[in-house]
């Protein structure tokens, strides 16, 4: 059994994130860019202009919020768009930034329509529209706000007002990892978990993690723990094997979820278009975790087919159970298919 951590041990534990620039690891071309922006304000002195970060939960949004805060020195204010509910929770917020600090808002495209129209001027002009009092005799006035930095993230740009994403200096999308990446992640944080983690430990986990930072530092607890209970605390390529199998993550970094979702589409409706609503049904799961958490990397690997007919499993996804695809002639005529 490990000896307990010390209190700085014990915190580092808590997070994984990385605190600076160098330290995060992937999406090359976006920390360049990143580079060069916060190089350039640092030189002028200035706040660094909003930014927008949109791509697949748990790939590092929220971390860059707090890379952007640590590398301008300045503090870090965290809130999410359900949260601000009234015009009133934003200016509370931003009347208590000082000059330079970051405000992140995590999931932007849930703010409130009223909310986010009280955000235009204070991000274009630095200034907050306040009404006092009701009916005739109630007028606005403008607050100066200090030069803040807003930095937005979410998983729908599609849900992002026009107005809004136009008001953001600098617009990056992350992609998903390649499993090299995930490698050096992982690498990093066995390091701050005081985990023995063999290279080989890292290429097993790093191939099952769906492309995910957040996903792969989950599985590399868990195998962790299996390395601790059953074998010798160490983490190679056959105690991470033998621990995703017992976790049911299988080579491709499916989950039980993704092989319901492909055995419903494959066996219970025999390989013919379903709909979103109906395939949710059949997995006991809402439409919108189907559509937003595992159709993207079923889709990302090919085993799935979005279609005007609906959702439909293709020959890599039957081939993925151990199926084989069902006979071109046994599928429906299609909607624009002639008479043979």
């Amino acid at each position: 059994m490990r000896a307990s951590a010390d209190p700085v041990e014990a915190a580092e534990e808590t997070t994984l994130r990385p605190r600076r620039l160098d330290e995060f690891v992937g999406q090359p071309r976006l920390k360049e860019h990143l580079d060069i922006l916060l190089g350039a304000a640092r030189q002028r002195g200035q706040a660094v202009d909003h930014l927008l970060f949109a791509g697949p939960p748990g790939t590092g949004k929220t971390s860059l919020a707090g890379i952007v805060a640590a590398e301008m020195d300045v503090a870090l204010r965290v809130t999410s768009g359900p949260a601000l509910e009234r015009a009133g929770d934003l200016a509370a917020i931003l009347t208590n930034l000082d000059d330079g600090d970051v405000l992140f808002v995590d999931e932007i495209h849930r703010l409130p329509r009223a909310v986010e129209e009280v955000l235009y001027p204070a991000m274009e002009d630095f200034q907050l529209d306040i009404v006092i009092g009701k009916g005739p005799s109630a007028r606005s006035i403008r607050l100066d706000l200090p030069r803040f930095t807003l930095v937005g993230a979410t998983t729908r740009t599609g849900l992002i007002t026009g107005p809004l994403r136009d008001r953001f200096g600098f617009v990056a999308r992350l992609d998903y990892y390649e499993t090299a990446d995930l490698e050096a992640i992982l690498t990093r944080a066995a390091r701050i978990l005081g985990v023995p983690l063999e290279p080989e430990g890292a290429r097993e986990i790093g191939g099952r993690a769906r492309g995910t930072p957040r996903i792969a530092n989950r599985l590399l607890k868990r195998v962790r723990d299996y390395a601790e209970v059953r074998g010798d605390g160490t983490v190679n390529g056959e105690t991470a094997r033998a621990a995703l199998a017992i976790f049911e993550v299988d080579e491709l970094g499916l989950d039980k979820v993704d092989r319901a979702l492909l055995r419903a589409l494959c066996v219970t409706f025999a390989g013919q278009p379903v709909g979103l609503s109906t395939l949710a049904v059949a997995v006991s799961e809402e439409p919108d975790t189907v559509e937003e958490v595992y159709e993207p990397f079923l889709l990302k690997q090919g085993l799935l087919m979005r279609t005007p007919r609906g959702r439909v499993a293709t020959a890599a996804g039957f081939g993925h159970l151990g199926l084989a695809p069902p006979a071109p002639e046994s599928r429906p005529p299609g909607l624009f298919d002639g008479p043979e």
